[in-house]
């Protein structure tokens, strides 16, 4: 027998579960899938640059250093800007200031074709930090304001899957582009390579203005019994949310800070991979840019698989420490194995458990600090770890190519990877259980 939705279900003390759970898959359906592609457009022009690197440098003779610096630059001005793009997000609302990201970063995306010095190299990538700064902290506060804390894991780990899939399609599409566009119009494929993929960014900014509703209230989609439903939900949890009523008190809460330094080292992890994963497959014998781009798919195709799983069962159990650091430390190992390995066999088996544990890492990492942050104190909260926290984007990449310039190896950066991975796994512990874990 069906059930029927009226206002005395939605507006009661208690909704049936089943009601609940079909007006949830009902969210689902109309936002995740949409922000996981915004997403993906994201990721793939923040990680082309890997790709680009195999031709790029040869071409304009520049060493892995420059590489490293100017990959890294992006984390500056993304930091510079995080948190005041995520206070204007959630005061003016997500649908015209993600549309204002998104268009932007395209533009600049694209202007990477035209390259031709390290300084104009680090002035662009710069820039895009700025333009991209709150995409992805927005997007995180964004799912807060439809999803509380218990339902969040696995709505997270269904975002964070455009992580994978943008390298799933982004790695053999990269290698296609440069090998197929090479040439044309006397341009090289790493300059095909960043116009082309800007496109679809573009596209999207300009779909977020058209679908995309500010919260519960404005969504015509839903009835009202439906956003009465939720929004009473949201209140409930918000209401035993620590309150913070001063910037001092928010500063002095010591969770926000450890869980900063925990990100970092997830950051740290997840672009010392995702920024050299195509040169670690070539170095382990694997030859041209689209054997290459194919073989570099396979472990993100690993992490999207492992990337529900995780969320239901973090879900279902409210272990959240325990989900987070598992994976971490999973991907620290193979990571520290990987110089130790010959073959391009054994380097995809563990370039696929490094990305899974980092891209689970980073998905059920978002769980901890949305469990105890509500309101203004999630804007910033959310904004300040991670601004401050992809900081090691700028230092991951930047330590990695001087090291291996350095040394002449590229065990030594992994090694590098590898124990920011797994300090982050031991500080996750230290975080009071009763504020994260249920």
């Amino acid at each position: 027998m069906k059930t029927v939705i009226t206002p005395a279900t939605c507006i009661g003390a208690v909704a049936t579960p089943d009601l609940e759970t079909r007006v949830y898959a009902k969210v689902t359906r109309r936002l995740v899938p949409f922000l996981m592609l915004c997403y993906l457009g994201a990721y793939l022009d923040r990680v082309n640059v890997g790709f680009a690197k195999l031709q790029m440098l040869s071409d304009l003779q520049w060493s892995d250093t420059v590489y490293g610096l100017g990959a890294g630059v992006f984390f500056l001005g993304y930091f510079l800007f995080e948190v005041p793009s995520n206070m204007i997000l959630h005061r003016f609302g997500a649908r015209r200031w993600l549309a204002r990201i998104m268009i932007t970063w395209a533009m600049i995306s694209a202007s990477f074709a035209f390259v031709s010095s390290p300084t104009m190299f680090y002035v662009l990538r710069f820039l895009l930090g700025v333009a991209e700064a709150g995409f992805a902290p927005g997007v995180i506060l964004y799912i807060t304001y439809w999803f509380p804390s218990a339902r969040r894991a696995k709505v997270m780990g269904m975002f964070f899957m455009a992580i994978p899939l943008a390298s799933i399609v982004g790695a053999p599409l990269s290698g296609w582009i440069m090998q197929t566009f090479a040439g044309v119009h006397g341009l090289t494929g790493w300059q095909w390579l960043f116009a082309l993929e800007a496109v679809p960014s573009l596209l999207l900014g300009i779909a977020i203005l058209l679908y995309l509703d500010d919260g519960i209230e404005r969504a015509k989609w839903l009835t009202q019994e439906e956003k009465s439903l939720l929004q009473r939900n949201i209140a409930s949890e918000n209401s035993a949310k620590a309150a913070h009523h001063t910037v001092r008190d928010f500063l002095a809460d010591r969770r926000l800070w450890l869980l900063t330094a925990i990100y970092f080292c997830i950051v740290m992890g997840q672009y010392g991979i995702t920024f050299w994963l195509p040169a670690i497959v070539r170095n382990a014998g694997a030859d041209g840019v689209g054997t290459i781009g194919l073989l570099a798919a396979i472990p993100y195709a690993v992490a999207l698989v492992c990337l529900p799983l995780v969320g239901r069962s973090s879900d279902r159990t409210r272990a959240r420490r325990l989900h987070c650091g598992v994976p971490m430390a999973a991907a620290a190992v193979a990571l520290f194995a990987l110089p130790f390995t010959d073959g391009v066999g054994p380097a995809i088996i563990l370039l696929s458990v490094a990305a899974a544990g980092a891209i689970c890492g980073t998905s059920q990492f978002w769980a901890l600090p949305t469990a105890f942050l509500g309101g203004m104190a999630a804007a910033a909260g959310i904004a300040t770890i991670n601004c401050i926290a992809n900081l090691a984007g700028f230092f991951s990449p930047s330590l990695v190519g001087w090291l291996n310039d350095a040394t002449g190896k590229q065990g030594a950066g992994l090694m590098l990877t590898s124990g920011m991975l797994l300090v982050g796994a031991a500080l996750l512990f230290l975080i009071p259980r009763q504020s994260v874990d249920r």
